[in-house]
């Protein structure tokens, strides 16, 4: 009885472990399921959230490159349409047009070159008229001028009959088309010669032959500025053979006049040249005088002066000393309008200066006539005057 109650005992803990391990094994399972499912459901939902944002952010990119691309055709656009606004009212005339405005400009400024004496010329010529004494030659010689300068504006001839050399200066911005600008002004000097602005007064000068209108070789000649502004200045001078033949160049030292290389030795050779014009000159008359360069730079430099008023002041203090003290120490002189004695020889001086080699040292003078025509316009986009320089 002993046996088989142990024996019941041991087969009950046999079952009871096999239910156990059932129950365990079922109980573990469905722990696992759970498990896995509830992973399986986070690991959905981080990849879910992951792959929205990145589907988020293209989205965004995509609209932001598409916003950027619309704002940009906008701005763009707008752009255009300001340049294109600005671009219509520079080019509202056609270039044939635009040629005729620039024709009839400087046709204008050869007309009022020739016949009208700028403002700051004529008060310093009846400044002078008002200094010479009276019942003179010198007060009857300025008394002519003053009568010559009111006629030739008043019937809109030239003042001299000598209308001289026909010399532009043209400041201008980048890409301006200097040959365009010739051909054009040649037309307006071959007009100005036919109405009577100008005298036929270009001589070929190997035949002697006077029958080019004033349209040769060098003649008129030209000199081009490029600047940094936006528009067109031309400036022009008619300068008279009289005066021309008087102009001189030095080359210091000079023992004749004792002239070394320094500003009394400049001084020393200005006044000579000055005694040496006497009337022929046509004076009273102005100095244009280049300090340095070479022979042709001085020269030019020399008439470049001649364009600045009689009233400015130059803007190196040893220059401008020296600019007064030739005029003072030249209407001293006793030669006087024409030559005929008298308290007015110059008018005004102008100096300037460029570098020269050790070497060289040159002075050169250009002498002006009273009659100083020289005048100059600023030009509009379509080449209509907009200002008037004298």
């Amino acid at each position: 009885m002993a046996r088989k109650v142990r024996s019941t005992k041991k087969a009950k803990k046999k079952a009871t472990k096999k239910v156990a391990k059932k129950a365990t094994k079922k109980t573990a399972k469905k722990s696992t399921k759970k498990v896995s499912k509830k992973t399986a459901k986070k690991a959905v939902k981080k990849t879910a959230k992951k792959t929205t944002k990145k589907a988020t952010k293209k989205v965004a990119k995509k609209a932001a490159k598409q916003a950027t691309k619309k704002t940009t055709k906008k701005a763009t656009k707008k752009v255009a349409k300001k340049v294109a606004k600005k671009a219509s009212k520079k080019l509202t005339v056609s270039p044939k047009q635009s040629q005729k405005e620039l024709f009839d400009s400087l046709l204008e400024l050869i007309r009022v070159t020739s016949t009208v004496l700028p403002d700051d010329i004529q008060k310093v010529i009846l400044e002078a008229l008002e200094k010479e004494q009276k019942d003179t030659s010198a007060e009857y010689a300025l008394k002519i001028i003053e009568a010559n300068i009111k006629l030739a504006k008043m019937k809109s001839q030239p003042m001299c009959q000598d209308t001289g050399t026909i010399l532009f200066f043209v400041n201008h911005p980048p890409g301006f088309r200097q040959n365009d600008f010739v051909k054009v002004c040649n037309k307006a000097v071959l007009k100005a010669t036919e109405v009577g602005y100008l005298r036929q007064n270009s001589v070929d000068s190997l035949t002697g032959k006077n029958d080019c209108m004033n349209v040769g070789l060098g003649h008129p000649n030209y000199h081009f500025h490029e600047h940094n502004k936006s528009h067109v200045e031309v400036r022009l001078m008619l300068k008279g053979g009289g005066c021309e033949n008087v102009g001189i160049q030095y080359s210091l030292p000079d023992k004749t006049i004792g002239a070394g290389r320094d500003l009394d030795g400049v001084r020393r050779a200005i006044l000579d040249g000055v005694h040496k014009a006497q009337g022929m000159g046509c004076g009273p008359g102005v100095l244009g005088v280049c300090i340095g360069g070479d022979r042709s730079a001085g020269y030019v430099e020399s008439k470049e002066q001649l364009l600045r008023k009689l009233d400015d002041s130059n803007s190196h203090p040893d220059l401008d000393h020296l600019e007064k003290d030739i005029v003072e120490t030249s209407n001293k002189l006793g030669i006087g309008p024409m030559g005929f004695g008298g308290n007015t020889t110059l008018l005004g001086c102008k100096i300037g200066v460029l570098n020269r080699l050790p070497a060289s040292f040159f002075v050169s003078i250009s002498y002006m006539c009273w009659a100083y025509r020289r005048q100059g316009v600023k030009l509009k986009s379509n080449n209509q005057v907009s200002q008037w320089l004298y």
